[in-house]
């Protein structure tokens, strides 16, 4: 399963090189649009307001319980993955579940408070996402944040991020990278030079990105 990111976006019926290299390696891909997503209209985009990532989680899972349902997945071979919102989206499932046997955490957030006030969109959270900002409402962003359920993950997560990422820092990251070495969690990092936000903008970077 690939989480997109936005987290107000969508897939659409376009190629992406990704899923297609997914495919052709023999997986079944499955990449929904759960709540939150865009082109369903205003009221389901807003779906998680103030309720981010916790609240699409059960409509990711119901997806995976449909794939299964198919018969053309098997429910002890699974592995989950996402880039940005969906980066920390991969993060939340893998400490919410274990029915995945591994993840790749891209770009992602893993904890609201020091996102909030690093990234170079820090204007543009307090209120509309959480409500205040960090310092008057610490709780409300600990509570969505992927590092508080650290102690909940058993499934070997690989973390990748561009080491010129201004939208979801390195620091990010690291965070969740360093407290899965602390808990002797199998584990990497990968940080791609170069790479911004966009993390596979050029065809090496993708290469690498899929590589890995």
């Amino acid at each position: 399963m690939e989480s997109h990111g936005g987290l107000f976006a969508a897939y659409f019926p376009l190629f992406a090189a990704e899923m297609q290299r997914f495919a052709a390696a023999g997986y079944v891909v499955l990449y929904p649009n759960p709540r939150g997503s865009t082109g369903y209209g205003e009221a389901f985009a807003d779906l998680l307001y103030h309720d981010y990532p916790g609240g699409d989680y059960g409509d990711l899972m119901a997806g995976v319980d449909a794939a299964i349902a198919t018969g053309d997945v098997h429910a002890d071979s699974l592995f989950v993955t996402g880039g940005s919102a969906g980066g920390t989206m991969t993060a939340w499932i893998v400490g919410n579940t274990d029915r995945f046997q591994a993840a790749v955490v891209t770009k992602p957030v893993i904890n609201w408070i020091s996102k909030t006030l690093v990234a170079d969109n820090h204007y543009g959270y307090a209120n509309s996402r959480y409500p205040g900002q960090p310092w008057e409402n610490p709780m409300a962003y600990w509570e969505e944040s992927p590092i508080s359920v650290v102690g909940n993950i058993e499934t070997p997560t690989m973390l990748m991020v561009g080491l010129d990422d201004l939208r979801t820092p390195p620091s990010e990251a690291r965070q969740l990278y360093h407290a899965l070495k602390i808990r002797r969690i199998d584990t990497a990092l990968v940080e791609i030079p170069g790479a911004s936000h966009g993390i596979a903008n050029r065809p090496s970077q993708l290469a690498a990105k899929v590589a890995y």
